[in-house]
């Protein structure tokens, strides 16, 4: 039966390889579309023939996956969309062999040709009788992983075989159980296939399910039919003709999904009632250090089991923040520290055993953790490109993660000089080069973070030996001295590649496994004394500026208040079509014709401000749109545009949360509203529903003003 079909534009000549794209996308990172998966494990992979009547053969080449995991996409080819995504650890996890998947596929084969007719008509397609010869299939073995949600039943993982038929253009799901015996077979139930095909000069793709009367629906691993015929084939239809590869991993790329989901939900429900007395919005916050701790706990757990030590890792958070990541790692069981240059208040609702300390870094001889197993950068800043270079001075053992997020040289701020890439992927790739000039096997992950800026970097190991250290660490003083020499200038100019940079260029964006021996030929005579200190005297180089313990407020609030006013005057009175703002106040509140202006782009906005103006507005963050964004209202921005604002619909739109709710109380006729002042139609509401005062009677004292005089 076929759910749907869809037709596709095809002007980059992308099909068939965009479909098998697609696909890949669907095998390896099945979350992507369906939100109620954790994610997918490729178990084995092989190659076989489609079964005949008389002819059964068993896979030609069956092979399980490899530690560094294996592309998928068209056999043959690399998917441009998704790399499996399974990291060192999938094939540890995995418990089925080569030889299972050879078993397995024999007793599909026979079950096909003997009791299942027509299963193995609608895995072969209509054109399985005109071929002369059975078409060679691809096997995939997966693990399907739902996600760990109280909201959801805790489903367990299934099992799937994945037929994909190249030359037909079909790929089959078969849901998998275990038997009596714990063997493997196929369920008859839940089966379904995705198929491209070209028909009079156009592609289609189909969603196919096999006996819809045995489709059985969880709502998570096995969705409705409905959803697969909709939802799903207008997701793989848009992949299938997007010419655009990552430029990034695929997430949690380097840990267990399956121990991530569940440990994710657990510190999840463990933290998330927290206080949260800072004016960042908590949900973000919390949320997003409870996934970077999950993330950690997993790999250093991994890391113990490799090491085969039980001992957990100790750890300092440098640029610590709320401290909250400090708080859940300690909880958990790793000794460690935070430092940041401000204290912040929830600091003191952590209690005793969460170590906080209000202090700058300024990379140098004093700021070395010789006894610290983990240096940990979570938006770090200033400090990030500089993490690597205090840990491989610190000791030969310490590792590293860290979260870059803002864009920062060694000194400053950092300049772009790859237009090629974007400019997020240029700093990762710099933050990479740091990383293995100072001698680190470099990796690279994606996490699962409500953030835009989600890859983290990880050194774990050295491709040194502990008897270089001393002259690895003259390499790194000769590649920082060569960053402030040449804080623009293309890798290599003007000063000869030490060894660890030639490293970073033979390595690229991958992670590298080489080992630096340094003989005799390649040191000074006399400095291989085993595990001796780096000779880091004093200030790294000059320049560095920590931040500073007082923040500067640049959200356009410090401007003086003429200044803005006159601002918002000049683009309102552009908004509605040059028409004098009246400065007088409306005698009539409930006026049914009000003018609400037109729209312009910030670009167009822009163009009609002096130099003058711009320039002082650029010098806060955000500049013009952070003005008029302050300026909530009288204007909404959205998707780039900018709006007057229409308080009737405001009004209409559903009732905020009850926090929300009081704060708008408090704030009810504090301020006088801006069109009842200067809108020439006057304010569209009433003066009893407008939320802002209707003239200085109306005024009421601000409940924040009454607490500050109250205060001692």
């Amino acid at each position: 039966m076929e759910l749907g079909r869809v037709a596709l534009s095809d002007p980059g000549s992308l099909l068939p390889t965009g479909f098998w794209a697609a696909v890949a996308v669907w095998l390896e990172r099945p979350q992507v579309a369906n939100k109620r998966l954790c994610g997918a494990r490729t178990e084995a992979r092989g190659s076989a023939f489609l079964p005949r009547a008389q002819t059964e053969k068993g896979p030609r080449r069956v092979q399980g996956l490899g530690l560094e995991g294996r592309d998928a996409g068209e056999p043959g080819q690399a998917s441009p969309e998704a790399e499996p995504g399974l990291g060192p650890r999938a094939g540890r996890e995995s418990d089925v062999s080569a030889t299972d998947l050879n078993s397995l596929w024999d007793r599909v084969s026979q079950s096909l040709v003997q009791d299942n007719t027509e299963m193995l008509a609608f895995l072969s397609g209509p054109a399985l009788g005109s071929q002369p010869e059975a078409p060679q299939l691809d096997l995939i073995l997966r693990t399907v992983i739902p996600k760990a949600s109280p909201h959801y039943p805790l489903t367990e993982p299934k099992k799937e075989l994945v037929v994909q038929d190249v030359s037909n253009g079909s790929v089959t799901f078969l849901p998998l159980e275990e038997d009596a015996e714990g063997n493997l077979e196929v369920k008859m139930s839940n089966v379904y296939q995705l198929q491209v095909h070209h028909s009079e000069g156009e592609w289609f793709i189909s969603v196919l399910i096999f006996c819809p009367e045995r489709w059985h629906s969880d709502g998570i691993v096995y969705p409705k039919p409905s959803w697969l015929g909709e939802e799903l084939l207008s997701k793989l239809a848009r992949w299938a003709v997007e010419n655009r590869k990552s430029e990034f991993k695929s997430t949690l790329s380097l840990v267990s999904i399956l121990r991530y989901s569940k440990m994710y939900q657990e510190l999840k429900e463990k933290y998330r009632d927290m206080v949260w007395p800072e004016v960042t919005d908590p949900e973000k916050f919390v949320y997003e250090d409870v996934a970077i701790a999950t993330y950690l706990l997993i790999l250093w757990e991994e890391e113990r089991a490799e090491r085969g030590v039980t001992t957990k890792q100790s750890f300092v958070d440098l640029g610590c923040g709320n401290g909250l990541l400090v708080h859940i790692l300690s909880n958990e069981g790793h000794p460690g520290r935070g430092i940041d240059v401000r204290r912040r208040k929830i600091w003191d609702m952590y209690g005793p055993q969460t170590q906080l300390e209000e202090g700058s870094i300024t990379p140098s001889d004093k700021t070395l953790f010789p006894g610290v197993d983990w240096l940990i950068g979570n938006h770090s800043d200033e400090l990030t490109p500089w993490i690597p270079v205090i840990a491989a001075r610190s000791s030969y053992t310490c590792r590293f993660f860290v979260l870059p997020c803002c864009f920062f040289d060694f000194v400053g701020r950092y300049c772009r000089r790859q237009s090629g890439k974007t400019q997020y992927r240029e700093y990762l790739d710099f933050v990479l080069e740091v990383g293995l000039s100072c001698g680190f096997h470099m990796q690279e992950d994606c996490l699962r973070i409500p953030s835009t800026k989600r890859v983290c970097l990880i050194g774990k190991s050295r491709t040194y030996l502990p008897s270089a250290e001393v002259w690895m660490d003259e390499q790194r003083t000769r590649y920082l001295h060569s960053r402030q020499s040449h804080p623009q200038s293309l890798d290599g100019e003007g000063h000869a590649p030490s060894a660890p940079q030639a490293a970073a260029h033979d390595a690229g964006h991958q992670n590298s496994h080489r080992t630096i021996a340094a003989g005799a030929e390649s040191m000074p005579d006399g400095l291989a004394a085993e595990g001796r200190a780096a000779p880091a005297t004093g200030l790294w180089i000059p320049g560095f500026c920590p931040r500073a313990k007082a923040e500067r407020v640049r959200n356009c609030a410090a401007l003086p208040r003429d200044f803005i006013d006159q601002v918002v005057l000049q683009v309102a009175n552009l908004l509605l079509d040059g028409k004098k703002l009246n400065t007088k106040s409306s005698e009539d509140g409930s006026l049914k014709t009000w003018n609400e202006g037109g729209s312009l782009s910030l670009a167009e906005v822009a163009a009609e401000l002096n130099p003058e103006t711009l320039q002082r507005l650029k010098r806060e963050c955000g500049g013009l749109q952070t003005l008029l964004r302050n300026n909530h209202q009288v204007f909404e921005v959205l998707n780039g545009r900018v709006h007057i604002r229409d308080w009737r619909r405001e009004l209409q739109k559903e009732k905020p949360p009850e926090a929300k709710r009081s704060l708008s109380a408090e704030v009810f006729k504090t301020r006088i509203c801006w069109f009842f002042t200067h809108h020439p139609d006057g304010c569209v509401l009433p003066a009893a529903c407008c939320p802002f005062a209707h003239g200085p009677e109306e005024l009421r004292l601000s409940q924040t003003s009454k607490k500050q005089r109250q205060a001692p």
